[in-house]
């Protein structure tokens, strides 16, 4: 259900970061894998794609749907929460996160994780539901976050991210929001 519903959203923040070839990507709670599989064909045969997420049942599931691609070394799964990722400093391409930020209890120390781990050349895509949609859904009254669509903008910028684009996935007022940062540094 997970990877039908996202699907779209996803599809289009990965055509969001711009890829170049070759890159090193992440999706940072990766849930029902639909990010991992849109990654790893952008990635195509000299990408890596790292998955991290805090729920060992999706992690898991991941492991078994994504065994070659894990033992190609094209794919590395990580347990970890988007506030301590297990990479490097500035050693991605991309990163993108989909439907996540509602769990978190505070965003600035994942977007200062997010600006360490991504290059200044790098890109991240931040996707979330219109908060007026999303306080209609029954779900979202079990511990969901929902923020201001110009809070989350703000919490980026005061990670060193800048919003360089809101993209709209869907159709009227409660369209998903893709927020996509600029490149740090431009060429």
């Amino acid at each position: 259900m997970l990877n039908r519903a996202n699907r779209s959203t996803v599809g289009q923040a990965v055509d969001a970061l711009s890829l170049p070839a070759g890159a090193v990507t992440a999706d940072v709670g990766f849930g029902g894998g639909v990010g991992l599989e849109v990654l790893l064909r952008a990635a195509g045969g000299t990408g890596t794609v790292h998955g991290v997420d805090v729920s060992q049942t999706m992690l898991t599931a991941a492991a078994s749907r994504f065994r070659r691609d894990i033992d190609s070394g094209r794919l590395h799964l990580h347990n970890a929460s988007m506030s301590e990722l297990p990479l490097p400093d500035d050693s991605l391409d991309g990163l993108l996160t989909v439907n996540t930020i509602y769990f978190v209890p505070e965003l600035a120390g994942p977007f200062a994780e997010f600006t360490r781990v991504v290059k200044d050349t790098g890109r991240v895509v931040i996707g979330l539901g219109h908060p007026d949609a999303m306080k209609k859904e029954p779900y979202t009254t079990y511990g969901f976050r929902i923020r201001p669509v110009a809070d989350v903008i703000e919490a980026l910028s005061s990670a060193g991210l800048t919003v360089a684009q809101d993209l709209r996935v869907g159709q009227g007022p409660d369209a998903v929001h893709l927020l996509v940062t600029a490149p740090l540094v431009f060429a």
